[in-house]
């Protein structure tokens, strides 16, 4: 057991310190003396739990979908809005989340598979939109996998726009924005008013589920 946790702390060690350079430098320019220097760990412990950059890419990528999950909304577009303002916020406090975000963005991380992370969030919003269009929430026109597609791939927009403006300080506004653009043109407008769009829901949610956390480590 000491071995285990042990080798699960060099390896959060090791990924903490890959993402502050992949943030840093790219993944093209990064290289795997700086992040052994960085983790401050042997080669052979690098090497161990991450063969190659890419499966440390990999890794930071990764680290993204264990932080999607959020608590059952009886609101299936609250609960999508929650899900991408809590992922905004964390965009802007969590740095493993803004080294993912900057690797699945690189276009220059030639040879570096970028799809997960749009894979996986379109399919999490697809699931809500179904959930959504079953309880009556969406017009009728709205084709889930199409509508989470855009929705994806604006958010990816808004966050790269946000970076190189301002290093994410005005994302959470422009991500509120953007929710109440694009969601009067899938969400009935009785769902919409009674839904929570504010910038600040995504600081809300994380301070909620920290709470739970800290309840559930309670004997």
């Amino acid at each position: 057991m000491v071995k285990q946790d042990r080798a699960i702390r060099t390896r959060r060690t090791i990924l903490v310190a890959a993402a502050r350079i992949f943030e840093e430098r790219g993944y093209q320019a990064a290289t795997i003396s700086e992040i052994l220097a960085a983790a401050d760990v042997t080669k052979g412990a690098l090497y161990f739990h991450f063969p190659s950059k890419e499966h440390l890419a990999q890794g930071v990528l990764h680290e993204q979908d264990q932080q999607l999950p959020i608590p059952d909304r009886a609101c299936k577009i609250q609960q999508i809005v929650d899900t991408v303002l809590l992922q905004a916020y964390r965009l802007q406090t969590d740095p493993m989340v803004r080294a993912g975000v900057r690797l699945s963005l690189d276009q220059q991380a030639h040879g570096l598979d970028r799809s997960g992370p749009f894979v996986r969030w379109a399919e999490v919003v697809t699931e809500l939109l179904e959930k959504a269009q079953t309880q009556g929430e969406l017009l009728p026109h709205v084709q889930p996998k199409e509508t989470a597609d855009v929705m994806v791939g604006s958010f990816a927009g808004v966050q790269a726009m946000s970076q190189a403006m301002c290093n994410y300080q005005d994302l959470l506004n422009r991500v509120a924005a953007l929710l109440r653009h694009l969601l009067p043109s899938v969400v009935l407008s009785s769902v919409l008013t009674s839904a929570d769009l504010t910038e600040s829901r995504g600081a809300a949610v994380f301070e909620e589920l920290q709470a739970l956390a800290t309840s559930a480590r309670r004997p």
